[in-house]
Formats: C-alpha cells, sequence, structure tokens
C-alpha cells in the first residue's frame, strides 16, 4: 500500500469525461444515465483499499440520504495484482448489499481513471448539473477523518452536496482526498 493524495488536473466547471463502463449488477452504464440526477459524485474506488473501505457507508448514506445526488463508484485497478478488485468481486459486494452507491463500476482498461485524472482510492469528483452536461463544482475528500481508523468531525462531502443542491457555493476548502495509490496495469 502507498499513500497519496489526489492532485487531478481536472479544473472547476470542466465537463466530466464520458464513459461506457460495465457496473456490478449486470448493466453498462455511461455518463448520460445520470441525467436525472442535479449532482454526480464520482469515486474512484475499489475493495481492497482500508482507505477506501473506511468510506463505504459514509458513500452509501450519500446514495440513499440525497435523492437528486448519484454516487457512482469506479474501480480502475489491476485486478490480476490485487484479486479483491475484481469484477466478481464488486458483483459479490453489491449482491450481499455491502455497496449501495448509484452504482458501482469496473474501469478495466483504466481509461476513464486517466482520464479524470484519478490517483488515489478515494478520489472523489462532484459534479453539478448545467444543463445537459456535469461540470466539476467540488474535489476534495469525503470527510475529515485521514485515517482508516479515525472517526470523522465533520463531513465535508455532505455539505458540500446539500450546498450544491440547494444552488449555493459550496462552503468547504478543498483538501486532497488521500488513500492507496490505483494500482495501475504494466501495459
Amino acid at each position: 500500500m502507498v499513500l497519496v493524495e489526489s492532485d487531478s488536473e481536472l479544473s472547476h466547471g470542466e465537463e466530466a469525461p464520458a464513459f461506457e463502463l460495465p457496473g456490478a449488477d449486470g448493466e453498462t452504464y455511461t455518463l448520460s444515465d445520470f441525467d436525472d440526477y442535479e449532482a454526480l459524485l464520482v469515486v474512484f474506488t475499489c475493495n481492497h483499499c482500508p482507505y477506501a473501505e473506511a468510506k463505504v457507508d459514509e458513500l452509501n448514506h450519500l446514495a440513499s440520504a440525497y435523492d437528486d445526488l448519484a454516487v457512482v463508484g469506479i474501480n480502475p485497478n489491476d485486478a490480476a495484482e490485487y484479486p479483491d478488485d475484481s469484477f466478481e468481486r464488486m458483483q459479490e459486494r453489491v449482491d450481499v448489499g455491502d455497496i449501495e452507491y448509484t452504482a458501482y463500476l469496473r474501469d478495466e482498461s483504466q481509461e476513464v481513471a486517466h482520464a479524470y485524472g484519478a490517483v488515489c482510492t478515494p478520489d472523489p469528483f462532484l459534479f453539478e448539473r448545467d444543463g445537459d452536461t456535469f461540470r466539476l463544482a467540488f474535489h476534495s475528500r469525503i470527510d475529515d477523518a485521514m485515517s482508516p481508523d479515525e472517526e470523522p468531525s465533520r463531513h465535508e462531502m455532505r455539505e458540500a452536496v446539500e450546498a450544491l443542491l440547494a444552488g449555493d457555493d459550496v462552503p468547504i476548502a478543498e483538501t486532497p482526498s488521500q488513500g492507496c495509490s490505483i494500482k495501475w496495469t504494466d501495459n
């Protein structure tokens, strides 16, 4: 495990990069599948990283608490080297109810992770609806618990989502997320 901080070059106001990825629920998803939502939280995550695992409950909460927010987990890790991150393991976690995001997607080629500039798990990107597209509004950590063993005292992504859905500016300074490095394939 290598601890890294998110440093994506995706800038505020930029459109969410498009994708077409298989979901752990058996469906295939594109960015336009979330057009009915006012906000979209794309989180690069995985099954094996303790930093990502520590945020599953909060991501499940976000997915269930806000009807106008889509929470999309994307797992880009090399499953050959990290079998816990395989598509089959993702499906198991969804089937038993561990993962209750709007969608949990597999980025086998890692092209989507590269397009977003994701570097760690978890690496969250919050987009707001702007007409027929989503634009980056907030790229920051999920909460202030920066170690898997800590309990958060502030749920920063909740605050950002609530502000966005209310039509307000996000009142929180961005703090890079930190977690395990994305496990890139050799090719």
